[in-house]
């Protein structure tokens, strides 16, 4: 069991080490393994507690933004009086707009530090765009993984099945007529039931191979459903299009396949893509008609603007802590991913531990399951090339009708040996543990890394968003109104010293003129 802690090529990343190591606790505050167990109810738990604490962020936020709120309102009526003291003394240094002294440094003040967050919000957003984009070439590369080791599986069945269909084509058709043309030559006719017996027996042993549990059962009893087949040259299924191949036997079987899994990850990658699109734009957005609204003084769009910022400020939170959860429950995979296939494969599907630990891990030490079966298969091919050997020379130049089944059984037996050597390539353990290396690679280094740039993301548009709705009430309800304005405004025009005392001012200004 030891050598399925590591996988070759593959280590976890200090990210993942990290996360790993935290500590966990149940709901009830005893402490708990960090064990990968996405079935168990006390698994479960340590991730409701350590995504609960963005909700203890988000309780805290509201709270900040609730005192600040409540600062407002309360002393709102008391700047006002002593912002009217101050207009008074101040009236013949003001500029007719209604901004000066301790009101007008409160009004920049709140203003900045509006912009401010409104500029955190935005790195934010630069960060959740490169952690999303991180994340789904993780995903790509996970699902790529995932249907080229379903090619692979699809491949060795088809050989499998091909080769198996031959021969027992051989035994039904042109060895059953050898058979009756060599019935007065003994020695011809053992040859010919040796061809036959080593047939069977290959079929058997391929039929016992645990990765193509094919459909046609392989025995005598077999020989009339596949009289009329032929044979034809494998040509499998190019990986583009794998996903709307299912074979017939895997070694998961159907739906728990590969190709059945990658479909599953596209379709919710998507998804998951897109809303994490969409939630980002909503971001930009806001912060954006925000700049716009304190550069206008619009107070109706910073009020729309506020509404939208209080929407984006549960997002941000309630992203965190699914962000969170998963983060965790991908670093505990991710530290030993080797066990947690195994135990869950070998439960589902009932494959031997043997063939599952052979390609998982691919170690030079470990011989492979089929070997045995696969040296009687390749013994008992060339044992068949022997007895049709003979009966080339010696047979047919006294039964020349039989030389149309001969030929025919060598055509089979050659293509079948061209079958076998693929097959015995394929299910070499170097292919499909190089599969099962890039998908995790893909999915415990590009996907966690996102993952945590993700959570990087919420966690300061949070903040940032706490911060807008602490300054945006401060900020547009200092806004002049309508009403202001336009008194300002006729102050202005039934002066008759402003405009002669502008001119004069700037007649100063220009010592040329």
């Amino acid at each position: 069991m030891a050598a399925m802690i590591t996988v070759p090529s593959y280590s976890p990343s200090i990210w993942v080490r990290m996360c790993h190591a935290l500590p966990r606790l149940d709901l009830s505050m005893q402490m708990r393994d960090n064990i990968f167990a996405p079935d168990s109810w006390e698994y479960q738990q340590t991730l409701l507690i350590l995504s609960s604490l963005s909700a203890i962020a988000l309780v805290i936020s509201l709270l900040v933004v609730l005192s600040f709120l409540i600062h407002y309102c309360c002393c709102h009526r008391g700047d006002r009086s002593e912002g009217s003291e101050e207009e008074d003394d101040d009236e013949d240094g003001s500029t007719g707009h209604g901004y000066s002294g301790k009101k007008g440094r409160g009004i920049c003040c709140v203003t900045w530090v509006a912009v401010a967050a409104v500029t955190l919000c935005c790195v934010a957003i630069g960060i959740g765009f490169y952690g999303n984009s991180e994340a789904h070439d993780g995903m790509y590369q996970l699902t790529s993984s995932l249907l080229t080791a379903n090619y692979t599986l699809a491949s060795i069945d088809l050989l499998i099945s091909d080769t198996i269909t031959g021969l027992q084509l051989s035994v039904s058709g042109p060895l059953s007529s050898m058979e009756e043309m060599f019935s007065g030559s003994k020695p011809f006719l053992v040859s010919t039931r040796n061809c036959r017996r080593l047939s069977e027996n290959v079929i058997n042993l391929l039929s016992s191979i645990s990765l193509a549990r094919s459909s046609v059962e392989a025995g005598p009893g077999n020989d009339s459903s596949v009289s009329g087949a032929s044979i034809t040259p494998l040509t499998p299924v190019p990986p583009s299009v794998v996903p709307t191949v299912v074979p017939t036997s895997s070694l998961l079987p159907s739906p728990f396949t590969p190709g059945w899994a990658a479909n599953t990850l596209i379709v919710n990658e998507d998804y998951r893509w897109l809303s994490y699109v969409l939630l980002l734009l909503l971001d930009l957005i806001v912060c954006l008609f925000i700049l716009l609204g304190l550069a206008k003084q619009a107070r109706w769009l910073l009020i729309l603007m506020t509404v939208l910022a209080w929407l984006a400020l549960f997002l941000s939170w309630g992203s965190l802590g699914l962000e969170t959860a998963t983060v965790v429950a991908l670093s505990d995979f991710c530290s030993e991913p080797n066990t947690f296939v195994l135990n869950s494969t070998q439960i589902t599907t009932g494959t031997s531990s043997d063939v599952l630990d052979y390609y998982l891990t691919c170690s030079r030490s470990m011989n492979s399951p089929f070997q045995q079966l696969l040296t009687q298969s390749q013994r008992a091919l060339s044992s068949i090339h022997t007895h049709l050997s003979s009966l080339d020379r010696n047979a047919l130049p006294q039964f020349p009708k039989a030389e149309k089944s001969l030929r025919e059984v060598q055509q089979i037996l050659n293509s079948t040996e061209g079958n076998f050597h693929q097959l015995v390539a394929l299910l070499n353990c170097r292919i499909l543990n190089k599969d099962y290396i890039d998908s995790l690679k893909g999915l415990c280094y590009d996907g966690m890394e996102g993952l945590l740039y993700l959570s990087l993301y919420s966690f300061l548009s949070g903040l940032a968003f706490t911060a807008i709705l602490c300054s945006l009430p401060g900020a547009w309800r200092s806004f002049p109104s309508e009403s202001e304005e336009y008194d300002d405004s006729d102050s202005e025009s039934e002066d008759p010293f402003t405009s002669h005392q502008d001119s004069k001012r700037f007649l100063q200004w220009q010592p040329w003129l």
